[in-house]
């Protein structure tokens, strides 16, 4: 395995250094030092400070170089100190400004080294967060035109043509989704239910398989409506508007009728949920998928759900653990459709274990013969948490196969299916530094999906392992109130999560 080594010498932007790095060289060993130390790496980076610039130096087996960043007046390490220790609002927010066009110069010179180094681009360029089409907005509602923005991504961050017109057309889109939300005095709500048929190879989501749980689902819906009503209380007394609902997990259609009828019960006796922009119920497995549950979800103002194949190649649905067949999936589908579902979500990943383009075109041809309102296309990424990461030497012969074609093809048939982009967010690790992103038609689309990305407005998470965004400020401050993940502490502190909620609500909204 090829090593690298970072020596940071200096660490103000170590995060987004080591992220860019770890971009071009995917699958590396990457080490962070923070005194001199290079033994047995293949490429040695040092990261300084010299005056008023950063200075990056590089050295593998048949070379070494230098470049640096220069960062010009007004941006000195002096201005951002003596804007920190002010105490005005305008001063930090300088300080911030200031922070960012540092981070941006470094980033740009460290871009062009690393492109030099391997002879590659990447399409996102040297973009290391999660949120393009949230800088795309950002840039649009700071007064310029889509070409303008379009200039902006490409030469700061040195996005591909490509992938800046995605993401102007995704933040114009999003803008005219969102005109009605009145992120200021409004709020969306997230209800988690942790619990699977089956832990699916590549997830780090808080889950739990339901027939080790089974006997624990009734008291974790207990803890859950508990914590329900305490919170509907606490932000009615605060006098904010419930504008999406998104019950996700693990899979919602774990629970049996009876207790789907319990936790919407809950949620309709104690928030307004009568007049939302929207109301999503993840069915994502479609092995937890049956009539009776649909028809129970028919008793309420639910108006979007997800079947999520994910592929439709039985040999990997094998692979990654779905236990549940691609017959399976057509039939829960026409399910929904027979039940009377007339916005139905299916997600895909690309770059799954041995999967090829003819094998995403598969079930590409199979998706678009069941003719969803809406698919989102994610690209593979294996987190820390996953079993394909923790277990990798036992899958490292499989082949994760991600590339510019195939996404093209997937975006082909989704305008194919007279659908358009409409969220787009970027995860790390994810497999050819791709993205994933939502396609719908018109007046499908997910508005909870744009929210939570965007960052427009708060997300009150419940259940376990929920992470509540309570953004204020105008949106330029975000605090975040989370959860425990397991579910036995969950139900156990159930009362603590609730105060946890209380004391971050009414700090900061």
């Amino acid at each position: 395995m090829y090593k690298i080594g970072i020596l940071f010498q200096d660490r103000e932007f170590e995060h987004d250094i080591y992220e860019l790095i770890r971009a071009f060289y995917p699958g590396s060993e990457i080490c962070s030092f923070y005194e001199e130390e290079e033994a047995g790496c293949d490429l040695y980076f040092r990261i300084e400070k010299q005056g008023d610039s950063c200075v990056i130096r590089y050295e593998n087996h048949e070379n070494k170089g230098v470049t640096s960043a220069e960062f010009i007046e007004g941006q000195s390490s002096d201005a951002l100190i003596s804007c920190v220790d002010a105490d005005d609002s305008e001063a930090k927010e300088r300080a911030h400004a200031i922070r960012k066009e540092r981070k941006d110069i470094v980033k740009i010179a460290l871009y062009k080294l690393l492109v030099k180094l391997t002879g590659k681009t990447l399409p996102w360029g040297n973009l290391t967060g999660i949120r393009p089409a949230k800088l795309a907005m950002g840039l649009i509602e700071s007064g310029m035109k889509n070409t303008e923005a379009a200039q902006e991504m490409r030469e700061r961050y040195m996005v591909s043509p490509q992938k800046t017109a995605l993401a102007i057309t995704i933040a114009n889109r999003e803008r005219e989704i969102l005109k009605d939300i009145d992120y200021e005095n409004g709020y969306s709500l997230y209800v988690g239910i942790p619990f699977c048929p089956s832990i699916c190879l590549y997830c780090s989501f808080s889950s739990y398989p339901l027939k080790q749980w089974k006997n624990r689902v009734n008291q974790y819906l207990e803890a859950l409506c508990k914590e329900i009503k305490e919170v509907a209380a606490i932000m009615k007394a605060k006098g904010r508007k419930l504008d999406t609902v998104y019950i996700g997990g693990g899979t919602p259609t774990t629970l049996e009728p009876e207790q789907l009828k319990v936790l919407l019960d809950a949620l309709m006796e104690n928030f307004r949920c009568e007049n939302l922009a929207e109301f999503t119920i993840e069915a994502g497995r479609p092995d937890s998928i049956t009539r009776e549950k649909l028809m129970m979800i028919r008793n309420y103002p639910i108006t979007r759900i997800s079947v999520n194949p994910q592929t439709m190649n039985q040999e990997t649905l094998d692979i990654i653990g779905r236990r549940h067949t691609v017959e399976e999936t057509k039939q829960a589908f026409m399910l929904a459709r027979e039940c009377g579902f007339d916005n139905i979500n299916m997600d895909l990943i690309v770059g799954l274990p041995g999967e090829d383009k003819i094998m995403v075109e598969n079930t590409l041809n199979e998706v678009k013969a069941l003719a969803p309102d809406s698919i989102t296309v994610h690209s593979l990424a294996v987190k820390r948490a996953a079993r394909l990461n923790i277990f990798k030497d036992k899958y490292q012969e499989m082949t994760f196969e991600n590339n510019q074609e195939i996404m093209d093809m997937t975006m082909k048939t989704a305008y194919e299916m007279e659908m358009g982009p409409y969220y787009l967010y970027r995860q790390k690790n994810m497999k050819g530094n791709f993205e994933n992103v939502g396609y719908a038609k018109v007046d499908k689309a997910g508005i909870y999906n744009i929210l939570i990305m965007e960052e427009k407005q708060p997300i009150i998470a419940l259940g376990a392992g929920g992470s509540s965004k309570l953004v204020f400020d105008q949106g330029k401050r975000i605090e975040r109130v989370e959860n425990v993940k397991d579910v036995t502490n969950y139900i156990d502190r159930i009362d603590e999560m609730i105060e946890r909620k209380r004391k971050g609500i009414n700090t900061w909204l």
